[in-house]
């Protein structure tokens, strides 16, 4: 790739963190249950880090897999391997053994770091599993198998922090979460991941100097706001996993101004006792994604938590991409309500056909995008590649509509999409009308075989605690909004929703039940 000068001198993210950290060496900038990092002692870390990764004989261009929960001493360890120029791949913390033994294979990955404090039983079969591929395997802390990379920073002693990346390597690959298919790696330069942090810095609102809770792995979307509110001088509260009474407890006393939470997780704070009983006035802004969420219960969110809601709409090909802020999360604008935002500044957004031309206004489209921040191909995939980018445009696979004002209206995948006598029905649009019951607590739509229609529109719902809806009200409740033809063929009651590690119902799940043996054609 040829780069023009202005972009081969960008600064990395590495360097940003660096500036960053150096600027304020006193205050806290990692907060954990029972320990705290200063931005100094951050700073000074990731220099004994790299000390120790060099040591390893880890050299420039080599790919690296970090598995962790959340952690400061995990996430300084991948600042500095970037800092070595490594290339960065992210193990997520809930996958199953199956997944990261492709990831580790499909990214050649040649050194796996490891924190054995949560992940020490999977590093260790990941370890042997994958020894044939591993050049080494490192530990942040002790255990029974690898090097022990903390050890070897403490031995080496102070060591300067180095950003030996320039903006034109290659920084990461951040691997898809897998709800239409096997995870694709995604790979960034190091100008698109800086791009992306003053995308998510200019765009997201927030607070002056933040207290973020990161709840969610910071592995993934959650981790986008540990730099940004770095870069402001605030502090990053981790957990190492959602109990929702411990987040709220959280919240309360270490005035928490911003976190960032999956529907899933809201519902569940929701539904906690603890909830009215909690102080979260210091709450500014609480940024919620990743998949649908229920009108109905954002409005009791908003009732009950305050007027802190903004949403943001993105993928791992292209994060963020559209941002729905806090003043349009209006109960006087409902209708709002089901946009995914409005574009971002630094995101072209084009909404096209099958025959990758613009649609009409008001028409669906597919989600097309141009920005900075994309990821630059699909690692080992030229002809998904090619696909994704057809016509010069990043095809997110995501079908929306935007209204004049131009702010965008999801209403389905692409690949969702069921086909019912003729009819193409997004289950997003059903799911919409089913949540707003309020019996119902969660709901997933999907197409089942039907030897009349082709398929038949299914319903899968999660009643809320206590209640229980009737299915023909459900059903007549569809057909009133929607039509017959969006009407649920059939609706099953189930105690949860199968869920993928980021949080979003695992529909490739829900499906396998009804069609096991058949081909589903998908338009």
């Amino acid at each position: 790739m040829t780069m023009n000068g202005s972009i081969a001198q960008a600064p990395t993210t590495v360097t940003m963190t660096l500036r960053a950290l150096a600027r304020f060496p006193e205050r806290r900038a990692f907060v954990w249950d029972g320990g705290s990092l200063t931005y100094g002692a951050a700073h000074a870390l990731i220099g004994r880090l790299q000390a120790g990764l060099a040591a390893a004989g880890l050299r420039k261009g080599q790919t690296v897999a970090f598995l962790s929960a959340n952690s400061a001493e995990t996430w300084c360890a991948g600042v500095a391997a970037q800092g070595l120029g490594l290339v960065v791949t992210w193990l997520h913390p809930m996958g199953a053994l199956g997944d990261h033994l492709d990831v580790i294979e499909d990214a050649e990955v040649e050194a796996l770091v490891v924190d054995p404090r949560t992940h020490g039983e999977r590093g260790g079969e990941i370890a042997a599993r994958a020894a044939d591929r591993l050049a080494v395997v490192l530990t942040m802390g002790k255990a029974d198998f690898g090097r022990d990379l903390l050890a070897a920073a403490e031995r080496i002693g102070a060591a300067s922090p180095v950003d030996l990346a320039s903006a034109g390597d290659y920084s990461i690959i951040n691997y898809t979460g897998g709800t239409t298919g096997k995870s694709k790696g995604a790979i960034r330069r190091h100008h698109a991941s800086a791009d992306g942090v003053l995308a998510v810095s200019a765009d997201f609102e927030f607070p002056a100097r933040p207290r973020y809770l990161a709840a969610a792995p910071i592995t993934h979307v959650s981790g986008t706001k540990v730099l940004p509110s770095l870069l402001r001088g605030g502090e990053v509260h981790l957990m190492k996993g959602f109990d929702p009474e411990k987040f709220l407890a959280t919240i309360e006393r270490e005035k928490i101004n911003f976190t960032l939470m999956v529907p899933t997780m809201i519902y569940v704070l929701l539904d906690s006792p603890r909830l009215d009983r909690t102080d979260l006035s210091s709450l500014e802004l609480l940024l919620y994604g990743a998949s649908p969420m229920s009108p109905t219960r954002l409005v009791e969110g908003l009732e009950r938590i305050g007027p802190v809601f903004s949403q943001l709409y993105g993928q791992t090909e292209c994060y963020p991409v559209s941002v729905l802020r806090r003043e349009d999360h209006d109960a006087k604008r409902p209708e709002l309500f089901g946009s995914c935002g409005f574009p971002l500044s630094s995101c072209a957004v084009s909404l096209r056909d099958e025959d990758n031309e613009e649609v009409k206004p008001g028409e669906a489209g597919e989600i097309c995008l141009r920005s900075a921040h994309a990821m630059e191909r699909y690692w080992k995939r030229p002809e998904q590649t090619e696909e994704t980018f057809k016509g010069g445009w990043l095809h997110t696979g995501d079908i929306a509509r935007a209204d004049e004002r131009g702010y965008l209206y999801i209403v389905d995948r692409k690949k969702d999409m069921i086909v019912s006598g003729g009819f193409n029905i997004f289950p997003r649009e059903v799911e919409d009308v089913i949540s707003s019951h309020p019996d119902v607590a969660m709901v997933a739509v999907i197409g089942v075989p039907h030897e009349k229609w082709g398929e038949a529109v299914a319903a899968l719902v999660v009643a809320r605690q206590g209640a229980r809806p009737e299915a023909e009200t459900l059903m007549r409740l569809v057909k009133d909004r929607k039509g017959g033809a969006h009407a649920p063929k059939q609706v099953e009651f189930v105690d949860a929703l199968p869920l993928t590690a980021v949080g979003k119902v695992d529909k490739k799940v829900l499906r396998a039940k009804y069609w096991a043996g058949q081909a589903r054609m998908v338009g």
